[in-house]
């Protein structure tokens, strides 16, 4: 009959100490079962399951190889029915949180522990994502962006009602000013393949439309049209229409001066060098317009845009726009239209946005994200990131800091 013993080994780190376990192991003909080793710190920690067929001095050779390598070591007998519920455990779902912040306080772990102990959920592992604080406190930088801090945390337990989770997620995040994460689990995670944008508000700290009627004179008169929208009496279309007439007769020379002014938003150019590296396609879906959308795609390297296409005659904006207009449902087709035609499921997509115009296309996403969003866009959206710049995105993709360290010279 099989006997089955846990071994934990704990000790500083140094060169030699897993070969001299394994050869303790070895010579009492014990059998693999599973393993997992973590350095933190400069502390390793060991844990190894393993199945003996016959009679052997395991814990004696396991105490000797310990004392010459610098190890505490235990080995703990693991009956039947623990090693069946084990096993059980490792087929339930697991669930990945991530928690983002230019600081993470420590109380927010007894809050997230707390919040999944109440859904019956065993944190497994957690692992930070973000590069190490600096000695003077600081809020990790690298190239001018800020990436602040983030920690992932691996859930395990049966299936949970995940919108109830999301929704207690968001309200302790909000309390904490700390962004919260959960997503599935999934092989999908790390085979992301089509990133897609929204342009204003999210890649560029602007909302083109207001610019464009504060340099004509009509700031006051879009805005008054945009707050109907907001309160519904305007549907998209509507309102697009009604803000573009005002501003018929704009100089075409002032679209040139706005898009070089455009402020990026933090983390943009990060992101966008990264996911060019790592061979994602990208695109702008905006509801904004193709004569800024090509200025980022110079700029930034995007592989497509689609957006609406300003009418101009004589040099002048002429208030109308070329149909079809690009709105909430036109940029969820678009998604999954560039999707099919690259050979991407809808899995393999990740879509970014900030308003009300972007949640069918966060919906149909594998991976959706409100960036910056207002609290009705974020409470209907699966993630979404709020506290630090754009290329924080690479962490809900699973990217490590490690990950991303020939950033200087992809940049070059």
């Amino acid at each position: 009959m099989t006997r089955r013993v846990l071994i934990r080994a704990t000790g500083a780190a140094r060169p030699g100490q897993l070969a001299g376990l394994g050869q303790a192991m070895a010579r009492s003909g014990a059998r693999l079962l599973d393993i997992n080793q973590s350095v933190t710190f400069g502390m390793l920690s060991l844990e190894a399951l393993v199945g003996l067929e016959h009679d052997s001095d395991l814990e004696g050779a396991l105490a000797e190889a310990g004392d010459s390598l610098g190890l505490a070591v235990q080995a703990i007998q693991v009956s039947a029915e623990e090693y069946q519920r084990w096993s059980g455990q490792a087929g339930e779902p697991r669930l990945i949180l991530t928690l983002l912040a230019p600081h993470l306080p420590a109380g927010i772990l007894a809050e997230v522990g707390a919040l999944t102990a109440e859904y019956g959920l065993t944190v497994e592992l957690i692992h930070r994502l973000s590069g190490r604080e600096p000695l003077d406190g600081g809020v990790p930088r690298s190239h001018h962006n800020v990436q602040g801090a983030c920690v992932e945390c691996w859930l395990r337990g049966a299936e949970v009602d995940l919108e109830s989770l999301r929704e207690k997620t968001l309200a302790l995040g909000a309390m904490h000013g700390v962004d919260i994460a959960v997503q599935e689990d999934s092989i999908w995670r790390r085979h992301r393949r089509l990133v897609c944008f929204d342009m204003d508000s999210t890649l560029i700290q602007a909302e083109v439309i207001d610019e464009l009627a504060r340099r004509h004179g009509v700031y006051a008169e879009v805005a008054a049209i945009t707050e109907r929208a907001m309160r519904g009496e305007l549907d998209f279309q509507q309102s697009f229409r009604e803000r573009m007439a005002k501003l018929k007769g704009l100089d075409e020379a002032v679209l040139a001066e706005i898009a070089d002014e455009l402020p990026l938003m933090d983390g943009v150019e990060r992101l966008m060098r990264h996911l060019k590296r790592l061979g994602y396609r990208t695109a702008i879906l905006s509801g904004g317009f193709t004569y800024f959308a090509r200025h980022l795609q110079q700029k930034l390297g995007f592989d497509e845009i689609h957006a609406n296409e300003l009418v101009i005659e004589n040099g002048k904006v002429t208030g109308e726009v070329r149909e079809p207009i690009l709105d909430a449902s036109r940029k969820a087709e678009l998604l999954r239209e560039i999707a099919a035609r690259e050979g991407f499921t809808m899995e393999q997509t990740i879509a970014v946005g900030d308003g009300a115009n972007d949640l069918k296309m966060l919906a149909a996403a594998g991976l959706g994200i409100a960036y910056r969003a207002k609290p009705l866009v974020r409470s209907q959206a699966r993630q979404s990131i709020s506290t630090l710049g754009l290329d924080a995105v690479l962490y809900l993709m699973g990217y490590r800091e490690g990950d991303l360290k020939d950033d200087s010279r992809a940049a070059q």
